[in-house]
């Protein structure tokens, strides 16, 4: 319907457009209806029914100016009557569009789980009510309930997170970046920074680590090589000015080959070695609070494994690995985390409370293991097998073919192929997936097949390779299946 009302508002612009007289504009113009009439009218009534009054009553005047101005142009002759029908249908198509404009649901056919473009992690269902439940009304963001005075912000969140990680304390901010330069600009302004070459990354964004380090106020020390960096590097850079040995995840990299890095064990006993004048920072980037080889993944060192080896202060993602809502967590030493609550740049930092709320209960999960797998997206996307995979494949390329014109199902077969973790989280780790591929009918290209997709509701988005479309069932739910066995035939056999 809405590509049809396109075609009807271009159809009306162009006879608007044409060559006429501008003796009949006069004539024209008194022919044109009224607001108060059309929007008493039938046609109108049908907007009114989906659309706020006014809403429909400003597209209707918008319409009808335009029309007015293509009258006055001279294009009286190109529009003989009024065509209601025309007139609604590009009203709507406009009412459509700016419904359309916001953010809207997409369904992730591309295989990356983390997708930044679309929102990284889908949040359980756990954490959406309880999003609903913050939002619907007032909540105990900074009371305390017991003692009728004012309570921390993040206190529910704090003791999640020292449960789980075995943290003297802890603290949320909007996101990791938020996360690094609060910890840089609360331990290391005014000091030095020491951070291998190995990892001074660009993750998207143009988040650059020596930025970051100078947006906190500190100087950057770079020691070692790109590939390889050794313990006496950092100590032949510690000076009387240093403040942090900071150690980053190369989120989005891998150096490999004739490689070195210092094990965080090491650079702990050399701060400690220092009486206290030194902090070790780590960046664990998507932090994961579970063991990913349960999943058959490559290891990825947990919050808790860098605590234990003594890291001071540990940064990371509340919306990667741990399948929660956007934010950054510090976790840590109670007297570095307490001089980072002081610091005045917390209060820009600072989350609201469905922010707080949602990641509440992602951590409250987490305290299940055997339910958190089923109930977190993002774990249960990655743990799927081959098998659970294959049988959504089949049910997807079935439900297609049997919506669709006949002779779709040649076009249609299933396949192996990779998908990825996403959002800077297990960066060059590929992992099987199995793939519904499309290769276009005659009279369509796979573009446009994919156009059609993004652009339909909800919005399908998957990927293109070798001229085939791919979906990718690790990214797609069970209830998603029958959506894009609809949208897929209607793509194909609508016509341009």
């Amino acid at each position: 319907m809405h590509d049809g009302s396109m075609r009807d508002l271009s159809d009306l612009h162009r006879r608007r457009d044409a060559p006429a007289s501008t003796a009949a504009a006069p004539s024209a113009l008194r022919a044109l209806p009224p607001v108060h009439r059309l929007i008493d009218g039938d046609s109108a009534r049908a907007l009114l029914a989906e659309f706020p009054r006014p809403a429909v009553l400003g597209a209707i005047r918008a319409h009808l100016a335009v029309v007015r101005r293509q009258l006055r142009g001279g294009a009286a002759a190109a529009v003989p009557a009024f065509d209601e029908p025309a007139f609604f249908a590009a009203v709507r198509a406009d009412l459509d569009r700016r419904r359309l404009a916001g953010l809207r649901r997409v369904v992730n056919a591309t295989g990356i789980v983390l997708h930044t473009n679309l929102g990284r992690a889908p949040l359980a269902a756990e954490a959406v009510d309880a999003v609903a439940e913050a939002a619907r009304g007032y909540a105990n963001l900074e009371y305390d309930l017991e003692s009728g005075r004012r309570g921390a912000r993040d206190g529910a969140v704090e003791e999640l997170l020292r449960e789980l990680t075995g943290a003297e304390a802890a603290l949320v901010v909007n996101n990791n970046a938020a996360a690094v330069l609060l910890a840089l600009s609360g331990l290391a302004a005014g000091g030095e920074v020491v951070v291998s070459r190995g990892e001074l990354v660009e993750i998207g964004g143009s988040f650059r680590i020596p930025d970051i380090v100078r947006q906190g106020g500190a100087r950057l020390v770079e020691v070692g090589t790109t590939n390889k960096t050794r313990l006496a590097d950092y100590e032949a850079a510690i000076t009387a000015d240093t403040r942090v040995l900071l150690k980053v995840h190369q989120s989005n990299y891998r150096i490999v080959g004739f490689t070195g890095a210092v094990p965080a064990e090491a650079l702990a006993w050399l701060a400690r070695s220092h009486d206290g004048a030194l902090a070790v920072v780590e960046d664990l980037g998507s932090g994961t609070l579970i063991d990913l080889r349960r999943f058959g993944l490559p290891y990825e060192p947990t919050v808790g494994d860098r605590l234990a080896a003594g890291i001071d202060l540990v940064t990371f993602s509340g919306d990667k690995l741990l399948g929660g809502p956007q934010a950054g967590v510090i976790v840590g030493r109670r007297d570095l985390v307490d001089r980072l609550r002081r610091h005045p740049l917390l209060r820009a930092l600072r989350v609201d409370k469905m922010t707080l709320a949602a990641l509440a209960a992602t951590l409250r999960l987490h305290l299940d293991p055997e339910r958190l797998i089923r109930a977190v997206p993002v774990l249960r996307m990655l743990a799927q097998d081959d098998a659970a995979l294959r049988a959504r494949a089949v049910r997807l390329r079935d439900e297609t073919a049997a919506a669709a014109t006949p002779g779709l199902a040649a076009h249609l077969r299933l396949d192996e192929g990779v998908s990825y973790a996403g959002g800077g989280s297990l960066p060059g780790t590929e992992i099987a997936t199995v793939l519904v591929a499309l290769s276009p009918p005659d009279g369509l290209s796979v573009d446009e097949i994919a156009r059609r997709l993004r652009t339909g509701e909800p919005a399908v988005v998957g990927r293109i390779e070798a001229g085939r479309l791919l979906l990718d069932m690790r990214t797609v739910a069970d209830d998603e299946v029958p959506e894009i066995a609809a949208a897929l035939a209607a793509a194909v056999v609508t016509a341009p």
